[in-house]
């Protein structure tokens, strides 16, 4: 359980004990990211759920604010910072690392960042409209299986963060998380998009930056929720 105590502390900003943690065991707390996910999809559905006491916006509001903070924005900082390697990328490598590496902000992250909240915001709504709260919870823990699939498929772009979950997802985790999936697509069927959603983020990752990353990852989860909850939207019409 100690992966699990680390993976919340560092994909979340909820208390938790302080523990010593080696290089090995926080590499090998990846395979907890999906379980990180459900507890945040459970607090992002509950909030979304209190909201909408008040109103379908005060509800999504609630959500999208539960989301952001629970996860300190983490994945939006990964994903502004591939929004700026991209617009680098056509010039070479060096540049995009550069780039990647370079604490300041751009326009296209800016931009970026913007366009995935509003967009999380108003599916967000459409969703509690359609009272689909399972969806809701569910849609953080299959975009979280992504960065294991990422990590074992899609080459490394520099030793970074990302570099130090090469080697620790096994067989085995792909399959457990992969039949815990199966199973959270019977309670919400939009979920078996996921695997495309991962391929998709895989297939750009890797054409467009050059490979995988931490900020990679952070990019492939953001875009894998906003999928999901089109995907969520979209069966909410058609049942």
């Amino acid at each position: 359980m100690k992966g699990l105590v680390i993976a919340i502390q560092f994909l979340t900003r909820l208390p938790m004990p302080r523990v010593s943690v080696t290089g090995a065991e926080f590499a090998a707390s990846i395979r907890w990211f999906p379980a990180v996910g459900l507890i945040i999809g459970i607090l992002v559905a509950a909030a979304a759920c209190l909201g909408a006491w008040i109103d379908p916006w005060a509800g999504a509001l609630a959500a999208l604010l539960c989301w952001v903070g629970i996860t300190g924005a983490l994945h939006l900082d990964g994903l502004g910072d591939i929004a700026d390697a991209a617009g680098a990328a056509h010039k070479d490598r060096e540049r995009l690392i550069a780039v990647l590496a370079d604490p300041h902000v751009g326009s296209f992250a800016i931009v970026t960042i913007l366009l995935q909240l509003l967009s999380k915001l108003i599916l967000l709504r459409l969703l509690i409209e359609a009272q689909a709260y399972v969806a809701v919870a569910l849609i953080p823990f299959a975009a979280r299986i992504g960065p294991l699939v990422w990590t074992r498929f899609v080459p490394q772009l520099h030793e970074g963060l990302g570099a130090l979950f090469r080697d620790v997802v096994r067989p085995l985790d792909l399959t457990l998380w992969t039949a815990l999936l199966i199973g959270a697509a019977i309670l919400s069927p939009s979920l078996w998009i996921a695997p495309f959603a991962w391929l998709l983020c895989s297939w750009w990752l890797r054409s467009r930056i050059g490979g995988i990353s931490g900020d990679g990852h952070g990019a492939g989860i953001e875009v894998t929720e906003s999928l999901l909850l089109v995907a969520a939207l979209l069966w909410s019409r058609l049942t």
